[in-house]
């Protein structure tokens, strides 16, 4: 079976932070970049906070101990480290501009043997590959968040994608114990392709007036057996994101049915995210 000793690692958010995590904790070297300083040692802060949270509610689930799990992980804003790794997970915003930039780094910096993967809500996995000079080593690769808690993941097969490199995430994959299911490329897949509509959705029932947040998500916990509603699950993901992959549907099918709702925008407008400011549809404290 392929081994992928060392894992690039590229945006530190919420998606980028978990991954480190994991990665660290199933026994591989994180170098994990990002362009600020402020953004990485909050994403370091954030793993020792994880571990320390999990070791107390599932100490089985963290294999080793914690400062052993954060010293195989590098942080930094040196995207040269990259060619140190077998396979790089790119996990910044979804905007193209940004993904588009990060990209041509990565392209620069890896190894030709290196495995590129997307971690992405909805951009196509063929367009990013059109980014690089290996797109046949281009696959996408798309984690439900939380990272560390789920244990699904959708993997993109682009339209250069090689059999190798699907194997090649296959292996990666196993060794952090994780599943997956291979699906074509299209803007988001199967998972934000529906999720994103219900989400929208449910925004445009709260602007209307038809329900309140609480009573939008408790209906379809209760009734759907869904473990968070809709609106619980934007503040999760992340308002801005959200709103970032429903345009990506909107302008790719051209189709209203995918027309960002006006509340969204107004919310992303004004900074409410969600858990990772504090607000959105609803309150968190620290």
């Amino acid at each position: 079976m392929m081994s992928f000793d060392t894992v690039g690692i590229v945006g530190a958010g919420v998606m980028g932070t978990g991954l480190a995590q994991l990665l660290a904790q199933t026994g591989h070297r994180v170098i994990l970049l990002d362009v600020t300083e402020e953004r990485l040692k909050a994403s370091l802060e954030g793993i020792k906070q994880n571990l320390r949270l999990e070791r107390m509610l599932n100490p089985v689930n963290v294999a080793g101990k914690a400062t052993d799990i954060m010293a195989r992980i590098v942080a930094s804003q040196d995207y040269s480290l990259l060619a140190a790794a077998q396979f790089v997970i790119e996990n910044t915003t979804e905007k193209w501009d940004v993904k588009r930039a990060a990209w041509g780094f990565i392209d620069q910096v890896t190894s030709e043997e290196c495995i590129l993967a997307a971690n992405t809500s909805a951009i196509s996995i063929t367009r990013i590959a059109s980014l690089v000079t290996r797109p046949s080593r281009v696959v996408g690769m798309h984690f439900m968040n939380p990272v560390p808690l789920k244990a699904m993941v959708e993997v993109i097969r682009g339209f250069h994608t090689s059999n190798e490199t699907i194997a090649a995430a296959k292996a990666l994959l196993t060794a952090m114990k994780r599943e997956c299911t291979v699906v074509q490329d299209m803007p988001g897949f199967v998972s934000n392709r529906v999720l994103m509509l219900m989400v929208n959705e449910a925004i445009f029932l709260l602007q209307d007036g038809v329900a309140s947040a609480e009573e939008i998500d408790t209906i379809f916990r209760s009734c759907f057996g869904h473990k968070m509603g809709p609106l619980e699950t934007a503040d999760l993901i992340g308002l801005d994101t959200i709103l970032y992959s429903i345009e990506v549907l909107n302008e790719s099918f051209c189709d209203s049915k995918y027309r960002p709702c006006p509340l969204l925008k107004k919310m992303v407008d004004a900074g409410l995210y969600g858990r990772k400011n504090g607000r959105g549809f609803y309150q968190y404290t620290a």
